[in-house]
């Protein structure tokens, strides 16, 4: 009984075939979608053996974000999501096969990738939300737990398979074969997909526009349990994300061949907290079990940062992995059990930003600061910048930290029984 109340609850998988096809589909298409990732840079790398010309890529891919994740969530609140998703697995397979076509030219042209990265990003703002307000649509509401923590276990199996196959492929057979398998994967994406029942809009949705988009803004500040969700993660990240950094302390705990560990160490932790999820269902303080993970995460990090040796450096990052997991877990039961389905999507392109912008800018931060103060002191300080920003928003956020997972449920079925009803009024004469 006691491993069965740990383990990963598989209801969602075995009573919804939807959400099996969307689950199937995602899974294959993220593995494959991790080969481009580590391929793109490779190639830049190969290209023009530029450091700042790596770097740039990220650049490329968060500015388009910035701006396509606010359209993207209001457009998956006015069109069938499913639709959304498909329309955004062609367009990636399309840009998949310029890549493929590119590295059979006799002269790769480097600015295409940076194109490519661009607009992959500019896809991805349109099709994230869509998808991650589809999966409430799928399943019952009180599997929504079990869903949020098996699309984790799909996330996480891809980002530890995807980024070591691509480099056992990339070494073996070069990169026109991992570009040529990453398009394979969206035949199966899609063949999935195409089974999959509409998902159509809300009765009486919003049209697109920046009313609409502010509709979406204005809910998520009012909504403190919400706000809260995303400012947790931008502290905790902006302060304790030290990624930027891994080279260095890899120089230091063994060279080349330690930064492979570093990167692996906190998917592996965020693997063994997914699996071992089971418990998180009868947890309904979730605002606090936020709290106490992005906590958990910052003291972690304080660890790597005085890591002197490889395996101590290996086990903190995976510590910190499953504290990130457990807070992701629960921030997404909080967004998938409160927010009324008409506002679903534009609540959910907000939370892409707040998950993907964070990172990118903490590794800027921690770049920055290590300059000053040395990588370990950037490191260190990161994670307690990390507990303190913490404390600090529990304290002001009381409504966060008091929110209880029974009554954002009851409260999200009411304002979705609210807004059918108010569709369903005849507009006055």
């Amino acid at each position: 009984m006691g491993k069965r109340r740990l383990s990963i609850d598989l209801t969602p998988l075995r009573s919804s075939r939807d959400f099996r096809l969307v689950f199937t589909a995602s899974g294959v298409s993220a593995i494959g979608s991790y080969l481009t990732f580590v391929s793109i840079p490779y190639q830049v790398f190969v290209l023009s053996h530029d450091p700042l010309l790596v770097g740039l890529i990220g650049l490329c891919e968060l500015v388009p974000l910035l701006f396509m994740a606010f359209i993207g969530g209001a457009l998956a609140d006015y069109l069938d999501r499913r639709l959304l998703v498909v329309v955004g697995e062609l367009l990636f397979a399309a840009l998949t096969g310029v890549l493929l076509i590119n590295s059979l030219a006799g002269r790769p042209q480097m600015w295409l990738l940076f194109v490519v990265a661009g607009l992959s990003t500019t896809i991805d703002g349109i099709q994230r939300p869509a998808l991650d307000a589809v999966v409430p649509r799928l399943v019952v509401p009180e599997q929504i737990p079990a869903a949020g923590a098996l699309n984790s276990l799909r996330m996480n199996v891809a980002a530890l398979a995807g980024p070591a196959l691509a480099g056992v492929l990339l070494q073996g057979v070069g990169l026109a074969w991992v570009y040529a398998i990453d398009m394979a994967t969206f035949a199966v994406s899609l063949t999935c997909l195409a089974f999959v029942r509409r998902v159509p809009p809300p009765p009486a949705p919003d049209r697109p526009s920046l009313r609409s988009v502010v509709t979406g803004l204005r809910y998520a500040v009012n909504r403190k349990e919400l706000l809260g969700t995303y400012l947790v993660d931008i502290n905790a990240m902006f302060f304790g994300m030290p990624q930027a950094l891994y080279p260095f302390v890899a120089d230091r705990l063994g060279g080349p061949a330690v930064l492979g560990l570093l990167y692996a160490a906190p998917s592996a932790g965020s693997l063994v907290a997914t699996v071992t999820s089971g418990w998180s269902a009868r947890v309904r303080r979730h605002g606090m079990a936020v709290i106490l993970a992005a906590g958990a995460w910052g003291v972690a990090i304080v660890g790597f940062g005085f890591a002197n040796s490889l395996w101590l450096a290996v086990l903190t990052l995976a510590l910190a992995g499953a504290a990130d997991m457990v807070s992701g877990l629960f921030r997404g039961i909080i967004w998938n059990q409160t927010i009324p389905d008409h506002l679903r999507g534009r609540l959910a392109g907000i939370e892409m930003l707040s998950y993907t912008s964070g990172p990118t800018l903490g590794n800027l931060e921690s770049g920055v600061v290590a300059r000053f103060a040395g990588v370990g002191g950037s490191i260190v300080w990161g994670g307690v910048l990390c507990v303190a920003g913490t404390v600090a928003l529990a304290a002001l956020l009381p409504e966060f930290r008091r929110y209880d997972g029974e009554h954002g449920l009851a409260r999200k079925i009411a304002e979705d029984e609210a807004w059918a009803a108010q569709a369903a009024t005849p507009a006055p004469a």
